[in-house]
């Protein structure tokens, strides 16, 4: 029995899923095999992920696929309750509202493995936190899974480093057809996209301070470039840095640049970026917002308690709050993902890719069973959705003659 805000809300979640499907030609690809193949015939597939209409399809295709799904949202703000409903109305086991507080968010996270998975996808490492704490007795029973996030990577490096990792993970994040577009493309325009819609607020003439400069970091400070925003760019490693500087950014200590900016985008999957002994040092108006997989980037703790008073702003997803000073500071998301919490999340062409390369490597799984540890996308995966996607758009690339691959591989 799936766990929804409303089930009525199921018709206009359906003609969100409709609109994206037309746009998803690696997964209308795949959907073809699988409804014939039936690759996941008697598995049990846990996702948690950002649940709108892009997941939906995905959810959509394992399930057609042959698999039990049960789903749940890595976020409790990026549920959209139509297509949640929409969802469950195919026969997908759907646990999910938006706005859930944190006890129903960790609820459904235990929900959705009560199907005792087999395999699962993750984002942020929610159901692998929780397969290696609490429901760890359901771990033996998880062939693998996929992992879509830089954060949720990061945490399985680290227990695989260990040692402690119970299952094989594939990093999706890592893929070359992942972070190369979901980060950089689909996190620019997606975090503009959640703070525009929110504010209207002009981004041209403005100053941007963007906070960590990895792939999706540098989708952002492009982005917000191309807006006519000039750009300034915190960070702690000196590589990133002088990248930042040789694409024509500023680049800068936060303590600084916390004097400088009208947005603050932070994108760096670290806590407490900035703080309160930034926040008093910013301009009245300054907007705040994440773009990194957890709300501790801005610290709302330290703002809050630093705030003599919280005030409405144009609507649910802006808070602003006075500084003793003086200042307004408005706070964008709750500090949470901004252009899921505030937004539809990335482009439709974007989560193709990446959910294509999240079925592919289940897949993969099934077919080479693997021992515990973190695992890339299989080199033929990433370069079948490439193809793919240059197919559907009309493009044609060259080959290698015999000669030239003789000649690339001697040496």
């Amino acid at each position: 029995m799936s766990t929804l805000r409303n089930p009525d809300l199921a018709a206009p979640g359906h003609d969100k899923m409709n609109w994206v499907r037309r746009k998803m030609p690696v997964l209308n690809a795949l959907g073809e095999r699988y409804r014939h193949d039936l690759p996941f015939k008697g598995q049990k597939i846990a996702i948690s992920l950002h649940l709108e209409a892009k997941t939906a399809i995905l959810a959509e295709l394992l399930h057609k696929g042959g698999a039990d799904v049960s789903i749940t949202s890595s976020n409790p703000l990026s549920t959209q309750d139509d297509v949640a409903a929409a969802l469950a109305s195919q026969g997908v086991d759907v646990h999910a509202f938006r706005g859930a507080d944190e006890k129903e968010f960790d609820d459904f996270q235990h929900k959705v493995l009560d199907i005792e998975p087999t395999l699962i996808i993750d984002d942020g490492g929610e159901l692998t936190d929780r397969l290696h704490s609490s429901r760890r007795q359901l771990a033996a029973n998880v062939k693998g899974g996929a992992e879509e996030t830089t954060t949720g990577v990061t945490r399985l490096k680290a227990l695989a480093a260990q040692k402690q990792l119970l299952y094989p993970m594939v990093a999706v994040n890592d893929a070359d057809m992942k972070h190369l577009f979901d980060n950089q493309y689909g996190t620019g325009q997606s975090t503009w996209d959640g703070i525009m819609r929110t504010t209207n607020l002009l981004i041209a003439g403005s100053t941007v301070v963007v906070a960590g400069y990895g792939w999706c970091g540098r989708g952002v400070a492009d982005r917000s470039r191309g807006l006519g925003a000039r750009v300034i760019v915190t960070e702690v490693n000196p590589i990133r840095a002088n990248e930042a500087l040789m694409d024509g950014h500023q680049v800068m200590r936060m303590d600084e640049a916390a004097s400088y900016g009208d947005f603050f985008v932070t994108v760096t999957g670290n806590r407490d970026v900035i703080g309160p002994q930034h926040f008093t040092k910013m301009k009245d108006g300054a907007v705040l917002a994440n773009a990194g997989h957890f709300d501790v980037e801005v610290d709302v703790k330290g703002l809050r308690t630093l705030a003599t008073q919280v005030i409405a702003g144009r609507n649910e997803n802006v808070q602003g709050f006075v500084l003793p000073t003086g200042q307004v500071l408005w706070l964008l998301a709750e500090g949470r993902l901004v252009n899921l919490a505030a937004g539809d999340g990335h482009p439709v062409e974007i989560m193709d890719l990446t959910f294509g390369l999240q079925a592919l490597s289940l897949e993969y799984l099934l077919k080479h069973p693997l021992a515990p540890g973190l695992y890339p996308v299989d080199p033929a995966v990433d370069t079948w959705v490439a193809e793919i996607r240059l197919k559907a758009l009309n493009v044609a690339i060259d080959q290698l003659t015999a000669d030239q691959a003789h000649y690339m591989a001697s040496w």
